[in-house]
């Protein structure tokens, strides 16, 4: 174990998760929610078997990374180009109600202000990786219903770098309007350079080799992951990157074979990503913030699904197609993870706001994903009837 820490900590994982999945299965619960569990009690407020959470976090954005990128590479630009500018609207206006709601809820329970100003900006953003998790990789993303969900969540991933791109202040000693500017340079250079690459150096390439499967592999995940590096080195995010880096190849003829031979990869980390997210939580914080993170959960998930459908509704989608997207998006995100741990970091909230955001968003991650699987089709759905790959 001393010798090996690495190893015996995907060990204790993997092993456990088989195990909790196989106990999951017989009585008909969700897997993502036996990750979690599996990772409170190995985790260090529980047996302290993993006590390096913060390890298999980073080892877990990875598979968010491989998520996007394979979302990307099935979706086509021109149509997500136009579906960005229809939910811009939803998602500026959702975004604000959902932070008023939260940081209401946070003031009334006796938070400073500016504790409660973050408390509702964590409010804001749905969980990309529920929602791109929970979504049929073969049926609804070549729909309407999944290209309107990753819209509005790259539109609130964007929302949610300026954030906390203004909470850091900046780097060094450039200001955090000169930060905003260079972001909203740096997209667009990006997106440019990229398809620039791609035509002249990838798909040259790639139509050379394309027999051989082991280098369209390498090559593949040398383009994800070396986007992803390069969107973190302009200030955005890894997994900007590599959803660019998804789209990029989406006219690919093998975009197809890709999409299929990185899904083991993906689901490798993302075993990782919810273990960590119970791992890394304190227990013995339930007793100061379990009642506001009830609160504040039980809102956001009646607000979100409401609030979406009718916004989507009032640009012209349907009934079912509305409600269906909001339920998807109806649970606090993994930014809202970042931004409590960062906020709390920089001294801007005290370690008991840092936990309500957390606890909350981990209440609304386990009642929203029951809420799908029960209703609506995907991959881990309960009821044979609605599973779909």
């Amino acid at each position: 174990m001393t010798e090996h820490p690495i190893l015996f900590t995907i060990f204790l994982i993997f092993s456990g998760a088989a195990v909790f999945a196989t106990l999951a299965l017989y009585a008909r619960q969700a897997l993502l929610i036996s990750y979690i569990l599996l990772g409170v009690l190995l985790g260090p407020s529980a047996a302290g078997l993993v006590d390096d959470s913060e390890l298999v976090r980073d080892m877990s954005s990875i598979g968010i990374m491989f998520l996007l990128f394979l979302m990307g590479l099935e979706l086509n630009p021109r149509e997500l180009l136009l579906l960005l500018k229809k939910t811009t609207t939803v998602t500026l206006v959702s975004s604000a109600l959902f932070a008023l709601g939260g940081g209401l809820v946070a003031w009334l329970f006796g938070f400073t202000l500016q504790e409660s100003l973050i408390v509702g900006a964590a409010m804001m953003f749905s969980s990309t990786i529920i929602g791109l998790k929970l979504l049929p990789t073969t049926v609804l993303h070549h729909q309407h219903t999944g290209e309107l969900v990753i819209s509005i969540l790259l539109f609130q991933d964007l929302i949610a770098i300026l954030l906390l791109l203004v909470m850091k202040g900046g780097s060094g000693d450039e200001s955090p309007l000169l930060e905003v500017l260079k972001l909203a340079l740096a997209l667009p250079l990006l997106i440019g350079v990229s398809a620039l690459f791609v035509k002249f150096v990838f798909f040259p390439l790639m139509k050379k080799f394309d027999t051989i499967k082991e280098y369209i592999f390498l090559i593949t995940i040398g383009w994800c992951l070396g986007l992803a590096q390069a969107a973190t080195a302009l200030g955005l995010s890894h997994e900007i990157g590599a959803f660019i880096a998804g789209i990029s190849l989406a006219t690919s003829p093998v975009s197809f074979f890709i999409s299929e031979n990185l899904k083991p990869l993906r689901d490798f980390f993302l075993v990782l990503f919810f273990f960590s997210l119970g791992a890394g939580f304190d227990l013995h914080m339930l007793d100061d913030v379990l009642l506001p993170a009830l609160l504040i959960a039980a809102l956001m998930l009646l607000l979100k699904p409401v609030i979406f459908a009718r916004l989507l509704r009032s640009v012209g989608e349907e009934k079912s197609r509305a409600t269906e997207v909001g339920a998807r998006l109806g649970q606090l995100s993994e930014f809202s993870l970042l931004l409590a741990v960062l906020a709390w970091e920089s001294e801007l909230i005290g370690l008991k706001a840092s936990y309500l955001i957390q606890l909350a968003t981990l209440l609304t991650f386990l009642v929203s994903t029951y809420r799908v699987l029960f209703r609506y089709p995907t991959p881990m759905a309960l009821s044979a009837k609605l599973r779909r790959d």
